[in-house]
């Protein structure tokens, strides 16, 4: 890895947890195998316009994407984030705490479905649950998903990142992983 690494911020990325979804807004990573800052901009901006159905091949799960290098927007990506690195490798200061906030934010989302699905299933009778009570139903699908709001981390096929082994998977397959944000609606 290393390219691109000397250009990298020497101040860390505040971690937003939390903070992550904001007015159906929310800030995704798309883990790129790049040898250029601009390659992995470019793959990376291909990864969020399948997740928006631009690919004729590919089911829309968000409704749009702004990257972090795109200056005329005034209600997302910088504008609604603060300055973001527009691509990081993954090696780099900036890269790492990229991926952290992504990471974090996946595992948050999943914990607190997870949660909502037990308080469900403790409390809640089977026509309680089936009836979609307390949004019960709607934990259980989030619980599961492959894409959408509770996922923060994408390969560079776009598949949802969902585990730590899968994650580690692609971390130690690629010579050259760069990371890319970009701020979505959904």
């Amino acid at each position: 890895m290393g390219a691109g690494a000397a250009g990298a911020s020497e101040q860390r990325l505040p971690v937003r947890r939390r903070f992550e979804v904001f007015e159906m807004h929310m800030v995704i990573y798309a883990l790129v195998e790049a040898s250029t800052h601009d390659d992995a901009l470019a793959t990376g901006k291909t990864v969020f316009d399948r997740l928006v159905g631009a690919d004729p091949h590919a089911g829309a799960v968000f409704d749009y994407h702004v990257t972090f290098d795109e200056e005329d927007t005034s209600v997302a990506g910088k504008a609604r984030w603060g300055e973001l690195p527009t691509a990081a490798p993954v090696d780099s200061d900036d890269g790492q705490d990229l991926l952290e906030r992504g990471w974090e934010a996946t595992k948050e989302e999943f914990e607190r479905n997870l949660e909502r699905v037990k308080e469900a299933l403790n409390e809640l009778s089977d026509e309680e649950i089936m009836r979609d009570e307390d949004l019960a139903r709607h934990a259980f699908h989030q619980v599961g998903a492959y894409d959408g709001p509770t996922i923060f981390l994408y390969n560079e096929h776009a598949n949802g990142i969902r585990h730590r082994e899968q994650l580690d998977r692609v971390l130690e397959e690629s010579e050259e992983l760069w990371i890319v944000p970009a701020d979505v609606h959904f």
